[in-house]
């Protein structure tokens, strides 16, 4: 396995940030997983001092301008699941594969669900349960990526 630098993180953050850019329409729109997102957690678990909760943050805001909603509720919600997967990230080293899949699966619907509720508080109307096909789809790629041979391994942190 390669060790993980800075030019890793945001090299990854950058094609994860053009997959979200593509031009989506109908069914695939609705099935397209959150790549910047799961490329953030990804990091914040296998590289926690490269990509932090600052990170998370600016990779929301990022979302927030491309989206063209309420400017910051990406930023939050990307936040908030930054804090719940550096907490618990020394934890899930002892867990295996399928107890990390579905860990990530919950801060996939905790995001989905913050945004939810800020749009809602803006004045959007419920989207449906339709909205959380993202998460679904999101963590199918979670998996493939996962279960690859290919991957990148944090350098030792020096102290």
């Amino acid at each position: 396995m390669q060790s993980a630098n800075l030019k890793h993180v945001y090299a990854s953050m950058l094609l994860a940030m053009l997959f979200q850019l593509l031009p989506w329409e109908g069914l695939a729109l609705e099935l397209r997983p959150d790549f910047m997102l799961l490329t953030v957690i990804y990091w914040l678990l296998r590289a926690p001092h490269l990509c932090h909760i600052g990170t998370a943050w600016f990779a929301g805001l990022l979302i927030d301008l491309a989206t063209g909603g309420l400017f910051g509720q990406y930023a939050l919600a990307y936040a908030m699941t930054a804090f719940l997967a550096v907490s618990y990230q020394r934890r899930l080293a002892l867990f295996n594969i399928w107890q990390q899949t579905a860990y990530v699966f919950f801060l996939l619907l905790l995001t989905q669900t913050t945004a939810m509720v800020l749009k809602l508080f803006g004045g959007n109307d419920f989207p449906g349960w339709d909205y959380y096909l993202h998460s679904f789809s999101s963590i199918l790629l979670w998996l493939v990526v996962i279960l690859s041979p290919i991957g990148v391994e944090a350098p030792p942190h020096k102290s």
